[in-house]
């Protein structure tokens, strides 16, 4: 008799793994995408307008992409990159048995991200407080920011070339999180919500409001860089490739977290 329920049995074990894989992935997808409830995104009422230059992505040329393609260690330096999109090289073709290397320094060549996490609370930028002692009915309370605030990430540890590493850091951050990144935002005096509380007869309603950020953590690749001519031949070389640990804080532009407490 246990035959006839083999096969509905079988059935229900793969259609439950199914929807268990389906709800994991879902789950995967929101984290990385979704905000939380309590956190809301405030660049349309911010009343400081923040810089998005830090999130503008450089195009390498077509002779960088070639560069780097053809490079053994991998280079995502925005720098370098520059500095390669402004050389111009045209070896003859008929340039039999010329060959040459150029320095082109001590260089971060790319930044591998081993975590990327968020804390809602990284800084705390302002307190609205309403106390609805003797009323009558439930007060209502909102966001006000009361002061300009000034919200700066950076590195964890001391490193060469702080500012390029910070760049790829923020870069791969980005890209993580696809979230609005700076290592430096304000959220301008004035700032509202229309997001509103309710505090009870005899009750004191607190509102913090918090500055959220990305820690990042990670390798980053250091290494000599050279040009190397060959003919009618061009290749990026990277010799003595060292690396070093390194985390990052990274704000999240424009976005508030919001606590709400009742006493």
């Amino acid at each position: 008799m246990m035959h006839r329920w083999i096969g509905p049995i079988i059935a229900l074990i793969v259609i439950f793994a199914f929807f268990q894989v389906e709800q994991i992935n879902a789950e995967k997808k929101e984290e990385k995408g979704a905000l939380p409830s309590h956190v809301l995104n405030i660049s349309k009422d911010n009343t400081y307008p923040n810089s998005t230059e830090d999130q503008v992505v450089l195009e390498p040329s077509e002779l960088t992409r070639e560069l780097i393609k053809d490079s053994e260690v991998k280079i995502t330096n925005p720098q370098l990159m520059e500095l390669l999109n402004e050389s111009t090289l045209k070896p003859s073709p008929l340039a039999i048995g010329y060959r040459g290397e150029i320095f082109l320094g001590r260089w971060p060549l790319n930044y591998q991200s081993t975590e990327t996490s968020i804390n809602w609370e990284y800084q705390e930028v302002n307190t609205n407080q309403v106390g609805n002692h003797g009323g009558q009915a439930p007060e209502r309370m909102s966001y006000v920011q009361k002061e300009e605030k000034h919200i700066k990430g950076g590195l964890t540890a001391k490193i060469d070339h702080p500012d390029q590493v910070k760049k790829m850091i923020l870069l791969e951050a980005q890209n993580n999180t696809k979230l609005p990144l700076s290592f430096h935002t304000v959220i301008g005096e004035g700032t509202k919500q229309n997001n509103t509380y309710a505090v009870p007869v005899n009750k004191s309603g607190i509102l913090l409001a918090y500055a959220p950020a990305v820690n990042e953590k990670g390798t980053v690749a250091f290494g000599e860089v050279y040009m190397r001519l060959k003919g009618s031949k061009k290749q990026l070389i990277v010799k003595n490739v060292k690396k070093q640990g390194i985390g990052a804080w990274i704000p999240i532009q424009d976005h508030v977290s919001y606590s709400f407490h009742i006493k």
